[in-house]
């Protein structure tokens, strides 16, 4: 593809010159999202739309750090019934425990964290206490 206009030449034909040889190259197709509608249509004007869909595509966080480390504690406390042994188990909670420390000793923007810290053996008491069908110790 020319990337400048020979002169004398009008844009749109130029342009149009360079769709069709695109067309007939095949570069437009295999296109992700193609014959489906446009995202965008039928929604009002939003001027923060790209930073949405940045957030959105890019799984981002705009929450305070406080506010953060609740939804993470609670995510990783659902995800140590999946852990196989004990020894698992109390690597990750004193991981987030780790976290909660790190968040709880900064000032930071937002409201202050109160979230406390897991009790390692209560954690454990629980996950054992749960059904642990095919899992070693």
């Amino acid at each position: 593809m020319t990337s400048r206009k020979p002169p004398g030449v009008p844009f749109e034909t130029f342009i149009e010159a360079q769709i069709r040889r695109a067309q007939e190259a095949g570069e437009f197709d295999d296109l992700p999202g193609q014959g489906k509608p446009l995202d965008r249509v039928g929604r009002g004007y939003d001027p923060d739309w790209w930073a949405k869909q940045l957030i959105e595509r890019e799984k981002l966080s705009i929450l305070p750090a406080s506010m953060e480390i609740r939804r993470e504690v609670e995510r990783g406390v659902a995800a140590l019934a999946r852990l196989r042994s004990e020894r698992e188990v109390r690597e990750a909670v004193r991981e987030l425990n780790a976290k909660i420390r790190k968040v709880n000793s900064r000032i930071t923007a937002g409201p202050p964290s109160s979230q406390r810290l897991l009790d390692e053996d209560a954690e454990v008491d629980r996950w054992r206490s749960a059904d642990r069908t095919g899992r070693d110790e």
